[in-house]
């Protein structure tokens, strides 16, 4: 367990009374009950994944926690964007009551975000609170959705508008899962990268321009080096800022316009959760371009590598969207306040904040001119 350890990067999540580790590294999921037995107040743990999660890494999972004496139940649900959804959750509340679940007991959420904000949403109201960790399987949870304790659900109005914030005990990020993920889901994942240079390390953000592809190839000291700099800015700002009420507010840059894409193709394959992401970061600073807060050269920067990546930069990149349509989806957004949108915009990479004074003329004209129908 201690070389383990000391090979892995350790990013501390600093909440009172609510504190908890990352560990990055590799082999994590083969080692799992090094770090969870300590944790355990019973030798058992129920594991929460999906079909193509347990097609790869389940049997490891589960055969390390059963080889440590720990007793091991799981649940399989359909892999995608879908399975946050009521139904979802219903489902495994009764699996896990029916299991005979305590709260003092663990759950682990094995697999991406959906898995995780899934899994930890039953935590949060099973029993008015379960302990659980998070085992993140792609690049966008184990450097934003598995860190920071918010879970949820999609609902037919918008994306997470159902949850709770609710910490996990542990997060293990096993590098080498990645390696069995498409292209695409490291493109998804990467985006989120690319979002924490851009609203708080202009160095970070520069860092990626010049090593974007060994990042995305899965280098091995890129990647720890990216991994651990997104945990790192993450757990700054939720220890200061744990539920949202101010600075935390800032990691939904591009989340605002992210999510209205994303409801309005369904929550489906069409456009994964990282790749609006890229499209809304690319949004939002050319708004703020064209309210002259930040400069052309620095849009142009933001649009340039997420457009080199392989990522959508561009409405007409992923469809056709009228412009009311988008402003009737970000009206539900969870940052709206009376009535009035909230947009995470920048003054330059690295230097963003929170702006209320977007209205929706002014929010109409420029989706037009983005590419957005009449």
């Amino acid at each position: 367990m201690n070389d383990i350890k000391k090979k892995s990067d350790k990013v501390k999540v600093a909440l009172e009374g609510r504190s908890y580790d990352i560990f990055i590294g590799d082999a994590l999921i083969e080692n799992a009950a090094q770090f969870i037995a300590p944790l355990l107040k019973r030798p058992r743990c129920w594991i929460i994944t999906d079909h193509e999660v347990a097609a790869h890494h389940l049997e490891t999972l589960s055969g390390n926690l059963t080889q440590n004496n720990i007793d091991v139940a799981h649940k399989i649900l359909p892999a995608g964007e879908g399975t946050k959804s009521f139904a979802a959750l219903g489902e495994v509340c009764d699996w896990l009551l029916d299991e005979k679940i305590e709260r003092s007991d663990i759950i682990i959420a094995l697999g991406g975000g959906v898995v995780g904000d899934l899994t930890g949403f039953a935590a949060a109201i099973l029993k008015r609170g379960t302990r659980f960790v998070q085992i993140p399987t792609t690049l966008l949870a184990q450097v934003d959705s598995s860190v920071g304790g918010k879970t949820g659900i999609n609902v037919k109005q918008g994306k997470n508008l159902i949850g709770a914030f609710h910490q996990p005990d542990l997060v293990l990020a096993d590098r080498q899962a990645l390696t069995t993920l498409p292209r695409r889901q490291i493109l998804a994942g990467f985006a989120e990268i690319i979002k924490y240079g851009a609203l708080g390390d202009a160095q970070f953000f520069e860092w990626l321009e010049e090593n974007s592809n060994s990042v995305i190839d899965l280098q091995p000291h890129a990647l720890a080096y990216a991994v651990k700099r997104s945990c790192e800015m993450k757990a700054a700002i939720v220890a200061r800022d744990e539920r949202e009420s101010g600075d935390r507010a800032l990691l939904n840059l591009g989340h605002t316009f992210a999510h209205a894409f994303e409801a309005l193709t369904g929550y489906g394959d069409k456009l994964l959760h990282g790749e609006a992401v890229g499209l809304g970061m690319a949004m939002a600073f050319n708004l703020s371009r064209d309210l002259s807060i930040c400069s052309a050269e620095a849009a142009s920067r933001v649009s340039t590598l997420i457009d080199r990546v392989g990522l959508p930069a561009y409405i007409e990149a992923v469809g056709s969207f009228q412009a009311d349509a988008l402003i009737d989806v970000m009206a539900q957004d969870k940052k709206a306040e009376a009535g009035t949108l909230r947009f995470v915009l920048a003054r330059q990479i690295g230097e963003a904040f929170i702006s209320k004074d977007v209205t929706s003329s002014l929010l109409r004209s420029f989706l037009l001119t983005e590419g957005a129908q009449a």
